[in-house]
């Protein structure tokens, strides 16, 4: 068993954050990404760093292993990229749109 460094408390070596205090465990996080099939052969790797400067890390590795380009984005920067991101929401539809809607339809 491990002990979390902030409280004390015993915990596995697997735990990420601590049971007790959810304090993290690790320094970073990281999450690989499969690239689109017409980018065959590589990965996307994404690191979140805990530490007391923290930023988010993308680099791009290739299938042997290697980090061919990485780039480091603030917190601020990285919400607004997840921001991004997500799923588009539905278009509303505009003033004019809304005014049309109201008219009365001839057939």
């Amino acid at each position: 068993m491990r002990v979390c460094a902030e409280c004390g408390g015993e915990l596995e070596a697997a735990y990420r954050f601590c049971p007790w205090c959810a304090a993290p465990q690790r320094r970073k996080l990281v999450e690989f990404f499969r690239a689109h099939p017409r980018d065959a052969g590589k990965a996307l790797r994404v690191s979140r760093y805990l530490t007391e400067e923290p930023h988010v890390r993308f680099s791009v590795w290739s299938a042997d292993g290697v980090a061919e380009a990485a780039v480091s984005l603030e917190e601020q920067e990285a919400e607004r990229l997840a921001g991004f991101l997500a799923a588009p929401k539905t278009a509303r539809p505009g003033a004019v749109e809304r005014l049309l809607s109201l008219l009365p339809r001839s057939y």
